[in-house]
């Protein structure tokens, strides 16, 4: 009997223990998740539409890029109001719009920093301020350091709260304010282009082609006895425009080439396009303030040799269909059955052929519409080019040619 208490007792105090044990497990343990999954940003979700200013401030109480959506869309105050990446905005928006409040982490100010959600007023804060604006109540929160090695997450901290939290997904933001721009500058092909025409010192380099097929472009004016480094040395010039994105864009008006050694460039298109470059190099980085016009008579000679080549096709296309019907004819005069068969139809002729005047003014018109978003596009703004790009636009005649046999 005595055993049997004994056992029972013993048994007791391991409950007991065991749920002394698991309450204080518990008690060590972060504060729970939520039991209900909350946003890190209230509202977002529903008035991501409605959003129409994104202030980004870092370090040292710096601005990064204050976004602003303007009747032409978003735009980068810091860089004058030049256009903002759309689709990086919105990426970001949705991306915050999603956030879940995963886990409460630290309310202690003196932990902060191994967080990263410190007040961005700090010199070496790695965080970044983000305000929203446009919604129905405000948004300020601090977004810390990418959960690297506890799983995907980003500690946050919101405006007002002592709590910082582990929130769902990669929340960290571009810290350069050129990524924030719409850098996609240009892209046309070179086999668009006809010529390119460099001039530097007064001395100028011209690369040519006649026909858009040509593989190679010539180079005007040779020195006598030289000859180029290779049958392609010259394609490179007309690749600048193909894929052009900038690295940074200034004012017009904030920036001369001074005293910089100038490059004038000049591409010639096939269609009667025109591009031009003034371009210079200025504390290791490189500047180009670009135009864009049409060479109206060069266009309308372009549409002329395309509508020439759409009246043989469809000759040859015509000529064809009526081979084939007279045959059909033939055959059925000689077999019955075979007039079951359907005869050949007649190709139908293209604008360019049933009415090339109009066909002409459409086509202009695409091609003036393109100059003229191009032109608007370009002015009053310096571009900062990539250096692969530039290195095609301060090329010299020398530079081009087979070096001379030091014999």
């Amino acid at each position: 009997m005595n055993i049997h208490n004994k056992v029972m007792r013993l048994a007791v105090v391991a409950v007991i223990a065991l749920g002394l044990a698991v309450w204080a497990g518990r008690s060590r343990q972060p504060q729970e998740a939520l039991p209900l999954a909350q946003l890190a940003v209230a509202g977002l979700a529903e008035g991501v539409n409605q959003v129409d200013r994104i202030a980004l401030v870092g370090a040292d109480a710096k601005p990064i890029a204050t976004l602003e959506r303007k009747e032409s869309g978003w735009t980068v105050l810091e860089r004058n109001g030049y256009a903002a990446d759309v689709a990086k905005v919105r990426e970001f928006l949705l991306k915050l719009a999603d956030a879940t409040l995963l886990e409460a982490k630290t309310a202690l100010p003196e932990s902060y920093a191994k967080l990263g959600v410190q007040d961005v007023a700090a010199k070496d804060a790695p965080g970044v301020e983000v305000s929203i604006g446009g919604l129905a109540q405000p948004v300020k929160l601090i977004i810390g350091n990418f959960n690297g090695r506890g799983g995907e997450g980003t500690f946050v901290r919101r405006a007002g709260e002592a709590e910082s939290w582990l929130a769902k997904g990669n929340l960290t933001v571009d810290k350069l304010t050129a990524n924030w721009l719409r850098r996609d500058l240009l892209d046309i092909a070179s086999n668009r282009i006809a010529a390119v025409e460099i001039t530097t010192d007064g001395k100028t380099l011209r690369a040519f082609r006649d026909d858009p097929a040509q593989a190679d472009f010539e180079v005007a004016n040779l020195p006598k006895g030289r000859e180029l480094g290779s049958p392609a040395a010259a394609n490179g010039l007309a690749s600048v425009l193909s894929g052009l994105r900038f690295d940074d864009v200034l004012p017009a008006a904030a920036i001369e080439p001074g005293s910089a050694k100038l490059h004038s460039i000049r591409y010639l298109g096939f269609d009667g396009l025109v591009l031009t470059a003034q371009a210079w190099e200025s504390e290791g980085k490189d500047y180009a303030r670009l135009g864009a016009s049409l060479d109206e008579a060069a266009a309308i000679a372009a549409i002329e040799r395309e509508q020439a080549a759409a009246r043989s096709a469809f000759e040859a296309q015509k000529a064809a269909a009526e081979a084939q019907a007279t045959a059909q004819a033939d055959a059925a005069a000689k077999d019955p059955a075979a007039a079951a068969v359907p005869p050949a139809a007649m190709p139908e002729p293209p604008l360019a052929v049933s009415d090339p005047a109009k066909d002409r003014e459409q086509r202009l018109a695409v091609l003036r519409k393109e100059i003229a978003d191009l032109a608007a596009r370009f002015e009053g703004w310096v571009f900062v080019l990539p250096n692969y790009k530039f290195a095609n636009m301060n090329k010299t005649l020398d530079e081009l040619l087979k070096p001379l046999d030091p014999k």
